[in-house]
């Protein structure tokens, strides 16, 4: 008999596991249902600057056919919101009065925008209210706010400095608009970039055209634009930041009150352990940016600093593979090969880029020590353990600055600024876990004027799209195979569907391809 699944939420990690999931839904071993509170199908909600910039289309982000799914079998539900979790009775009960049984559930359910708390602004952080000309930037509705703006030459004000602002920041500046950046501290990315890079990178931004406000804190939001929409971003100073459209960036939190309200376990996110469970209950999981992986054992050094959700997409596309070979095989009865499923990996450090004209940056890891800083340098050098050591390189004139942080010759932390060559191979050095060279110049050397500076990744074979874990030989095997284009080779191989920031390497690749075939 074969078992229903069910699955809430319909963003980019529910298409995945859905897709995973359809062999078994054919073969009449899963009966599958899945419920989005959008109108529309999964689709990449990473590039939604994109499409608001006029970059690319709603159908190229799509990553779901809900009529195609429906032909398979799958029980679709759009446009409906899911009450209240039912475990007692194992239903799901929904906005529209019906319910759903499920014998296995798992909650996709992503993450809400962060809004902050500002005069203007309804404060309710489950529901907020936002006034017109003020958007999160979170849905295709999002996207067409951005767009009237930037087509219109509009002033556009993004609150807070991560990746998502800068990079929504530098395509509206490139696409015409008038752009400022406000961010606490000294510089954008103040998390995870050093005093050095952060001031590099913020120069960088402003020769893109997009004007920075450092050390701001906003309090609230002015309402005289025409028919009441946002007109300013007050701060505490005293000043305001004029505009016509506030995009507020200011990160994302999981969406975990459907869990909470039906009795799961939650932290960050909704508690899972290793192979995705919920705490104490055999029957639900949990994947993506809702769910946060900290088993229940007390003894689990893997979960004792666990960091809470990743955020990104890449892991939440590998969990949804995952899981979907895990309840495949209860599915089939064949409970003792799930158990011995390897349970899985662990995710490595992210890394952090930022690719648009004119600025190319990677970060990564911890950076934080200088190399005059002792304490920092000594801090876990024990029982044998080597000690921190930092190089560093800067010419702020030209916006280029590169630091490595390395333990034992392997890096610990990386910053590339300016340097695209010299950032690829230290991204490919640092997630590969590989010993840097004793003569760290050679790696600034790679951004030289007497470098080939070939288009394409610097190691065509290593690993071009982090998202989807795609190899530069896979995609090149897939332009022999007649791709080329960026959405042929991402139809291909799922190459180029997660952030978009291996698109250049993806066209890279294709172009190289065809230069040995010309010249062959």
């Amino acid at each position: 008999m074969s078992e229903q699944i069910v699955i809430v939420g319909f963003g980019p990690v529910a298409a995945r596991l859905v897709d995973e999931l359809l062999p078994a839904v054919r073969s009449g071993e899963v009966r599958l249902a899945v419920v989005g509170e959008e109108a529309e199908a999964a689709y990449n909600r990473v590039l939604v600057a994109d499409l608001g910039v006029g970059r690319t289309t709603a159908e190229a982000l799509a990553l779901s056919d809900a009529a195609g799914l429906v032909a398979e079998g799958v029980d679709v539900r759009l446009g409906v919101r899911v009450r209240r979790v039912d475990r007692a009775r194992q239903q799901v009960l929904l906005s529209s009065g019906d319910s759903v049984h499920y014998d296995r559930l798992v909650f996709a359910t992503g993450s809400r925008p962060v809004i902050p708390n500002l005069t203007g602004i309804n404060p309710d952080p489950a529901s907020p209210v936002l006034p017109a000309g003020v958007t999160a930037l979170r849905d295709l509705r999002d996207a067409d706010v951005l767009r009237r703006a930037v087509d219109g030459g509009k002033r556009v004000v993004v609150l807070g400095g991560g990746v998502l602002g800068l990079e929504t920041a530098l395509a509206a500046a490139e696409e015409g608009a008038t752009v400022t950046v406000v961010h606490n501290g000294p510089h954008p990315l103040g998390r995870n970039i050093d005093r050095g890079g952060g001031a590099v990178l913020a120069a960088g931004l402003r020769r893109c055209g997009v004007r920075m406000a450092g050390n701001a804190r906003s309090t609230g939001v002015e309402h005289n634009g025409p028919d009441g929409g946002f007109s300013a971003l007050l701060l505490d100073d005293g000043s305001a930041i004029d505009g016509d459209l506030l995009v507020i960036s200011c990160g994302v939190r999981p969406r975990t009150e459907l869990a909470e309200g039906c009795g799961l376990s939650t932290g960050a996110g909704i508690l899972v352990d290793h192979r995705l469970r919920a705490h104490h209950e055999p029957h639900i999981f949990a994947i993506g940016d809702c769910a946060e992986v900290r088993c229940p054992a007390p003894d689990c050094a893997a979960c004792r600093n666990a960091k809470g959700p990743a955020g990104l997409v890449g892991p939440g596309w590998r969990q949804a593979e995952w899981l979907a070979e895990y309840l495949t095989l209860l599915a089939a009865g064949a409970v003792d090969d799930a158990e011995v499923l390897p349970e899985l990996p662990a995710e490595q450090p992210g890394v952090i880029v930022l690719k648009a004209r004119g600025l190319n940056m990677a970060v990564a890891g911890d950076n934080s020590a200088d190399p005059w800083d002792e304490d920092a340098l000594t801090a876990g050098a024990a029982q044998g353990r080597p000690r921190l050591q930092v190089a560093q390189w800067s010419d702020p004139e030209h916006g280029r600055y590169v630091k490595m942080t390395t333990r034992g010759g392997v890096l610990e932390g990386l910053v590339a600024v300016g340097m695209p060559r010299t950032a690829a191979e230290l991204v490919g050095l640092f997630e590969r876990g590989a010993e840097l060279p004793a003569d760290r110049s050679l790696l600034l050397r790679l951004d030289g004027p007497d470098q080939p500076q070939a288009a394409g990744p610097a190691d065509p074979a290593g690993t071009v799209c982090r998202c989807a874990g795609v190899s530069g030989s896979t995609i090149t095997a897939a332009v022999a195979d007649g791709c080329s284009t960026v959405p042929e080779v991402s139809r291909a191989t799922r190459a180029g569907t997660g952030c978009g920031g291996c698109h250049e390497d993806i066209k890279g690749l294709i172009e190289r391809h065809f230069q040995v075939v010309t010249a062959a």
